[in-house]
């Protein structure tokens, strides 16, 4: 799975518990913080319909005229005493202890997919050529140059299977990937139109029901 270096929004460094070492992997025990327009966020919504965890995990999905929330901010101080910072999203709590478990979207990724899902299938190690084509895409700092070459490696790849890696279903590589091609990072430059390729991937993943979800 793509390691994606985003910024945070928390003032601490990342919380990084694990369910199967401290939590056991136990259903309806977590809860996940998300936020409307987040990229991350996003993420992860779409991995947990991809895995079919929407009824085992339940969520909170917080609004930019409504960032904070008592129930995060309560989680937050459980685990660290007298936190004062921002909070960070996506976060995933504990509801049985009411702490943080962990604010790292690559953690909780890995754990909703292996540990509560039992899917590795779902999450497989992804080539450097797709990790670095979606981190060019995400960052606004990316040149055009390497925006452009970004696509053109996604074209070619889309030439020899219908998803982000070989298979004949989406994985949570196509998450990274969906997010990355339709709410890629704004740039002073932005990178051409997608080739004809890179749309039939994205009307074909529009069409799949995990992909169906508000920005």
């Amino acid at each position: 799975m793509l390691q994606m270096s985003l910024p945070r929004t928390g003032s601490g460094p990342a919380l990084r518990g694990r369910i199967g070492a401290g939590f056991s992997p136990a259903p309806h025990r977590y809860h996940l913080y998300l936020r409307a327009g987040c990229r991350d966020s996003l993420r992860v919504r779409i991995a947990l319909a991809l895995l079919g965890l929407e009824g085992d995990v339940s969520t909170t999905t917080l609004t930019p005229d409504a960032p904070d929330h008592a129930g995060l901010r309560r989680a937050y101080e459980a685990t660290r005493h007298h936190h004062t910072g921002s909070l960070t999203v996506p976060v995933l709590c504990d509801t049985w202890s009411g702490r943080v478990v962990s604010d790292h979207t690559p953690d909780i990724l890995d754990d909703l997919a292996l540990r509560l899902a039992g899917r590795p299938e779902l999450s497989p190690s992804v080539p450097a050529a797709h990790a670095d084509a979606v981190r060019a895409l995400l960052d606004p700092a990316a040149p055009r140059a390497e925006r452009s070459a970004a696509l053109e490696s996604v074209e070619q790849r889309l030439a020899a299977h219908p998803y982000a890696l070989p298979g004949d279903r989406p994985t949570i590589a196509d998450a990274d990937l969906w997010v990355a091609l339709r709410h890629p990072a704004t740039a002073p430059a932005p990178a051409p139109a997608p080739g004809p390729r890179v749309r039939s991937y994205l009307r074909g993943l529009a069409a799949h029901p995990a992909f169906r979800l508000p920005a």
